[in-house]
């Protein structure tokens, strides 16, 4: 009787609790929608501004592959940065005794999130969600208990990611396009050259995803329980069947479509004289500029257009996978659902520890809204990434995705919720860079010289508006 008697007292001191806090409960359900809707219009839209602006997909084919993917990714990624945002940075057991404060902190993170988002999108900035989910949480703690009870090494971790992923998606994204550029796009049969490297770069595309999806994956689907060498080879062998199909399956198909072109190179007497390559022939000479010039790409220079086909698929192949981890994301519907877990969670439980698991509803609502705000505001941003900012093809845009799809991956099954919207933007840069260097440093350096700093200026004004976000 007297146990009897507790629970009640304890079910009844429930119930009060949840009467009280039902409305904070109901506003951070919205808030967390136009979160989602604001992360749609602005971080799922900047990581397809590069297979848009090179012309790989319409906007509509994004959009409807965004949605598929978003979808998949809530299920098939692990949920760490979900736990990192939500109890990694303050410790919550400062609000132990006293979770509604806790609850209440969880709705103006979202409020001022959702706000920020929307006024960025809005003028068509790509910004971090990261940057304002961590900056927010460190602002209703410190408002409630000061600078105690924040994590700081946490801090410490997540503010050297911020600089580190974008130097390591950068420097990723450069080396693999000059990989790409003298291994395929300056060799006199570059065509020919880019079919060979297809089924390598597939192999490791597949292969690569497949290891970040099985190592210490979903426990939703188990993949937790993979044992690391099971991963590992699950991942060859699925890299090594998509190479395997590459080879034997689309690269005859490749082979036929071409030669039925009609707009096939033609042989005239100005092709005959300057020969089918690419590279560009520079004096002889044993100056640094000479070598530089010869180096670095040429901004001007004409890319087969065949060749540069090819880097269509693999770009969108790379582009998906991006879009399955994403975003380990610095954001993404974990960061837009990670205030509304733990408001559900403090809800159901009046507990400030939220030990509970993120249920796949709460997953799924923010994937929701993430596609209602891709669909109607994500044409701002993409345009931004696309087409303002530089101009991509679809080999640069494979380059700048492989970078941005390999930190996004790693970085996710570190637990490191890092702005994969700068890496993006790094990587755009560090890659456009390159053939600015090349019209400084070539023969007509000071006839361009102009132009290029002004591009310079350009590009980094934008990113300058990104770290002041």
């Amino acid at each position: 009787l007297i146990l009897h008697r507790t629970d009640l007292i304890k079910l009844n001191a429930m119930l009060l609790f949840q009467h009280s806090v039902l409305w904070a409960l109901i506003v951070g359900v919205i808030l967390a929608f136009l979160l989602g809707v604001a992360m749609g219009g602005n971080d799922v839209a900047n990581a397809f501004g590069t297979s848009v602006g090179s012309g790989v997909l319409t906007i509509i084919q994004a959009y409807i592959m965004a949605s598929i993917f978003e979808t998949l990714g809530a299920v098939l990624v692990g949920w760490s940065v979900t736990d990192t945002m939500r109890k990694g940075v303050v410790d919550t057991q400062q609000y132990e005794n006293n979770p509604k404060e806790l609850m209440l902190g969880q709705v103006a993170i979202l409020g001022g999130c959702a706000g920020w988002l929307l006024i960025a999108t809005l003028c068509r900035m790509p910004v971090s969600t990261t940057h304002s989910l961590v900056g927010a949480t460190l602002g209703f703690s410190i408002v409630l208990r000061g600078f105690h009870g924040i994590r700081w090494m946490k801090i410490v971790d997540i503010v050297v990611s911020w600089f580190l992923s974008p130097a390591l998606s950068g420097t990723i994204s450069v080396i693999l396009y000059m990989i790409v550029d003298f291994s395929v796009l300056r060799r006199k049969k570059p065509f020919e050259c880019g079919l060979r490297v297809l089924p390598i770069f597939y192999f490791i595309c597949i292969a690569f995803d497949v290891l970040m999806i099985t190592l210490d994956g979903s426990r939703l689907l188990k993949f937790d329980k993979i044992p690391v060498w099971g991963a590992v080879i699950i991942s060859l062998g699925c890299g090594l069947i998509a190479a395997a199909f590459v080879q034997f399956v689309m690269k005859p198909r490749f082979n036929r479509k071409i030669q039925s072109l009609s707009f096939l190179r033609r042989l005239t007497f100005e092709t005959l004289k300057k020969g089918y390559s690419n590279i560009i022939r520079y004096a002889r000479s044993c100056s640094v500029r000479s070598f530089l010039g010869w180096f670095f790409p040429d901004k001007d220079r004409i890319e087969d257009d065949q060749t540069i086909k090819l880097f269509s698929t693999i770009q969108v192949r790379f582009d998906l996978y991006r879009k399955k981890v994403r975003r380990n994301r610095d954001r993404y519907y974990r960061n837009a659902i990670a205030p509304l877990t733990a408001l559900v969670s403090i809800y159901k439980d009046k507990n400030a520890m939220q030990e509970g698991e993120v249920p796949i509803y709460i997953l799924l609502y923010g994937v929701f809204g993430i596609c209602v705000g891709l669909w109607t505001l994500g044409h701002r941003v993409i345009r931004t990434v696309g087409t303002n900012m530089s101009e991509i093809n679809p080999a640069t845009g494979f380059t700048i995705e492989f970078g941005a799809a390999m930190t996004a991956l790693i970085s996710s099954k570190l637990g490191l919720p890092i702005s994969t919207t700068h890496c993006l933007v790094r990587m755009l840069l560090k890659t456009k860079s390159l053939t600015i260097l090349y019209s400084v440093l070539s023969e007509n350096y000071r006839s361009s010289l102009s132009v290029s700093l002004c591009m310079l200026r350009r590009i980094f004004v934008y990113q300058h508006l990104l770290e002041q976000a």
